[in-house]
């Protein structure tokens, strides 16, 4: 497990840079209720693909995961492809990004934007 994470019990992981990121984006939003909402949706190229949106509202369906106050939220459904995955921010020349790093992928597209199990 990457250093400066913490993981709940249902196995999602949040790193320090992710957790950094969604607190950022609060700030900008100027919304403190903003947690950074990822589902997992059927399409891509390799079969499903990772949606990542800011909102601040949850349902019944909904699990919370937060790290360093920052919250992460995905629904049940989503959450059966999300187990053990390493949520991840990366901010490199030319881009920035949230990133999945996702053991249950069998294989993924050159973008990382899709993957199959």
């Amino acid at each position: 497990m990457p250093d400066g994470t913490t993981t709940n019990e249902q196995q999602l992981t949040i790193t320090d840079s992710a957790a950094a990121r969604i607190e950022k984006l609060r700030q900008i939003e100027g919304k403190d209720g903003l947690m950074l909402r990822i589902t997992v949706n059927g399409g891509g190229c390799s079969g499903f693909q990772y949606a990542f949106d800011l909102d601040d509202k949850t349902t019944d369906e909904d699990i919370t995961f937060t790290h360093n106050g920052a919250a992460v939220v995905t629904d049940e459904i989503s959450m059966g492809l999300l187990a053990g995955c390493v949520v991840d921010f990366k901010n490199e020349l030319g881009a920035a990004f949230f990133q999945i790093d996702n053991p249950n992928a069998t294989s993924s597209c050159g973008c990382g934007a899709s993957f199959s199990v």
